[in-house]
């Protein structure tokens, strides 16, 4: 028996399929062993959403072929598609395998085989293959909470982002096959579904189908709890969509709507397709329908020609808005994109600051989002036991994704609990009593 170790980088996207390329592996025969192990073969499911990350991925496939030079090093994803005549050249790779090929990982390493280590390339032009790769998985790394794939592709092609290039164009997953994998989830014991993809907005634009529905029929799955969302696009989020979500008690009201700026003129340059107006609207919607909505996002500070004034002008956007969470990067060239070229790249120590200013006014944000849940009752899906300060704890999230804690009493692991929020436990975290 054979022994494989894989390892991911990058998205949630990337973490669906590389323990679903582990999944072929183990029903192929291999043993799966840990990545730091010797092993006969590595997979590394890549990532190029940035230059860091093209060289993470290198590094990761050099220390593969390190750890055991006899060994059979795969890359796959999105830097051999974003890369392929550099990754080719690359004397530490043997196989590569470029996106919607994936599920091909066992037959190539066995035609590998066969031909006594000849080196193999299996990438295609992913712009024009239009079909949606098949992967499945019937378990996941964490016990409660299982990532499922709808989506892969993006059509938005934003100034700054190499995506559309590794991912090539929105391609939809039937939805006869999401709700069978849910189902199959479920009968192993997951009670959350976090239903995810490149850009999960765009699901069924290609097969007459909408993420709504999607939602509706994955909530009539029994044993389901819990309905998680991956990134929307703001504009998403209209009356009859924020209106829907909330007839349906399983959705949690959580929304992780991007946003990247919050200025117009620089929303403009990134090639985004919604103003600060449009996006506040969709959180008005969302806060219309549900009572306390986690809405969290990402932003982008430095991005090429964002002046003083626009910098202020997205400052005061984000506090009008009011978040749970942001997460905040600094503008990273993207070698192969448009914002790459641009004038007036903004220097890094300009970039440090305003992340900075940021980080600065975030604090306060999520600190009274957690704060309004003190004294309230609050239903937590628990999911490991913790110790902090000597005393143990078991926690888990609320549909919210808010961290609460309970003291220790039994093991709660994938378990419902719910009890009245005592008050924060240590910073980001809550603790609550037991009913």
């Amino acid at each position: 028996m054979k022994k494989a170790a894989l390892h991911n980088l990058g998205c949630k996207v990337n973490a669906y399929e590389t323990e679903s390329m582990q999944q072929l592996l183990e029903e192929a025969g291999y043993e799966i062993v840990p990545f730091d192990q010797k092993a006969d073969v590595y997979v590394i499911n890549t990532c190029s959403v940035t230059n860091i990350a093209d060289r993470k991925s290198r590094q990761m496939l050099h220390r593969a072929k390190k750890m055991n030079p006899d060994s059979v090093v795969v890359a796959a994803g999105c830097y051999v598609q974003t890369s392929r005549e550099q990754a080719e050249a690359d004397e530490a790779i043997d196989i590569l395998i470029g996106n919607n090929k994936k599920h091909e990982l066992p037959k190539l390493l066995e035609q590998f085989f066969a031909k006594e280590n000849e080196k193999t390339t299996e990438v295609e032009d992913i712009a024009k293959d239009r079909s949606y790769e098949t992967l499945n998985l019937n378990k996941t790394a964490e016990h409660t909470r299982a990532f499922i794939k709808v989506q892969d592709g993006c059509n938005q092609f934003c100034s700054y982002c190499i995506i559309p290039y590794a991912r090539g164009r929105v391609r939809s997953r039937e939805l006869s096959d999401v709700l069978r994998e849910v189902k199959t989830l479920a009968q192993n014991g997951y009670r959350e579904i976090v239903l995810t993809g490149i850009h999960l907005s765009s699901y069924g634009v290609d097969i007459n189908e909408t993420l709504l529905h999607l939602i509706q029929e994955v909530h009539e799955i029994q044993g389901i709890e819990r309905i998680r969302l991956g990134s929307l696009e703001p504009k998403i989020v209209t009356e009859e969509f924020a209106k829907s979500l909330s007839e349906l008690p399983k959705v949690c009201p959580h929304f992780h709507l991007s946003l990247q700026s919050g200025c117009d003129a620089t929303l403009k340059r990134m090639n985004r397709k919604y103003t600060c107006e449009e996006y506040a609207l969709g959180c008005e919607l969302l806060r219309k329908y549900f009572e306390h909505p986690a809405i969290t996002t990402d932003v982008i500070v430095g991005f090429p020609g964002e002046t003083e004034e626009e910098f202020e002008t997205t400052r005061k956007f984000l506090k009008s808005i009011d978040f749970f969470e942001i997460h905040i990067f600094k503008y990273s060239v993207r070698k192969g994109t448009k914002a790459a070229e641009m004038k007036d790249q903004v220097p890094e120590e300009i970039k440090t600051q305003r992340s900075d200013k940021l980080f600065e006014d975030l604090a306060p944000m999520n600190r009274e989002f957690l704060e309004w849940h003190i004294g309230k009752k609050a239903e937590v899906l628990m999911e490991e036991k913790v110790t902090f300060s000597g005393k143990e704890y078991f926690m888990g999230h609320t549909k919210e994704y808010v961290k609460i804690a309970v003291p220790y009493k039994e093991n709660l692991e994938n378990k419902l609990v719910t009890g009245t929020v005592k008050g924060i436990l240590k910073e980001h975290i809550l603790w609550m009593e037991e009913n």
